[in-house]
């Protein structure tokens, strides 16, 4: 699979707009790692991802500038691979549109029939927040960054470093900006800030910053970190509600935004990281 992709190699910049550009990854050889890739979802949500180099030309060959917001469905059976997000979009760098309205119909057509369900796509980018997932007068998240203690697992998500008291239940907001995965075809580092929310037994705080610094040196997608996040926490730990958001700061003009949930829960606040 991984010698297909776009991704490590010498790619001709596109100079026309082309479709079939972009690649799509079944989410299920992920899923199937973790125990339900030829089931039902154990959680709901999206990949939120920002682009924020688009441009097309008018009727008259005149250039335009966007920035957009994707959202792709985490029950699509598809991730699309981000480079070759980043080729598609510049693909329209040279074509003709005669509106911005027709702009935004083609991207989301072409990205749901890569992803095999609907993609919305909306001009413009949410705001800058505090960075840890907090609006404007919210209790502020807990970070975990600040924790005097010793690391030493870097190689692989260690789901055991999870651990959770089952006398004492809470309902609290964690936050650290300490992930970092490595895309699993170049080897690149992907940096992240991550937010649990959760209600439920209270998960040890210095175990779970222990296990996301674990994923230091872990090869993985950002979609598939956050769903072995979820999956592992719920596993281990056993809240009743569970929110997963990370969100990875840009690289080719384009970041991504998982956010994984137990089904009923309403998405967090659309938003950006300082580092974003």
């Amino acid at each position: 699979m991984t010698s297909e992709l776009p991704l490590g190699r010498e790619v001709a910049y596109p100079r026309a707009y082309d479709p079939s550009l972009l690649f799509p990854i079944a989410r299920a050889q992920g899923r199937a790692a973790l125990g339900f890739g030829g089931g039902g979802l154990p959680f709901a949500g999206h990949d939120r991802w920002h682009a924020y180099e688009l441009s097309w030309l008018d009727g008259r060959g005149r250039p335009l500038v966007e920035t957009a917001t994707l959202l792709v469905p985490a029950e699509s059976p598809n991730l699309v691979e981000s480079k070759s997000l980043k080729l598609y979009l510049n693909s329209l760098n040279g074509t003709r549109f005669d509106s911005r309205a027709d702009v935004q119909a083609r991207i989301s057509a072409d990205l749901s029939a890569a992803a095999g369900a609907p993609v919305a796509v909306e001009f413009g980018l949410p705001p800058v927040d505090a960075g840890d997932g907090t609006a404007p007068g919210a209790p502020a998240p807990v970070s975990l960054d600040g924790l005097d203690l010793a690391c030493d697992e870097y190689d692989a998500p260690n789901a055991a470093l999870l651990t959770a008291d089952a006398g004492a239940r809470v309902d609290e907001v964690l936050h650290s900006a300490l992930l970092k995965s490595n895309c699993p075809v170049t080897g690149q580092p992907d940096w992240a800030s991550i937010r649990v929310a959760y209600r439920g037994p209270r998960i040890d705080r210095a175990g779970l910053l222990r296990y996301l610094v674990s994923f230091r040196e872990h090869a993985g997608f950002h979609e598939q970190c956050v769903e072995q996040v979820f999956v592992d926490v719920m596993a281990r730990c056993r809240p009743e509600a569970l929110s997963v958001e990370a969100r990875y700061t840009r690289r080719g003009g384009l970041d991504i935004n998982p956010w994984r949930a137990t089904p009923g829960l309403a998405p967090p606040a659309a938003a950006r990281d300082p580092r974003q």
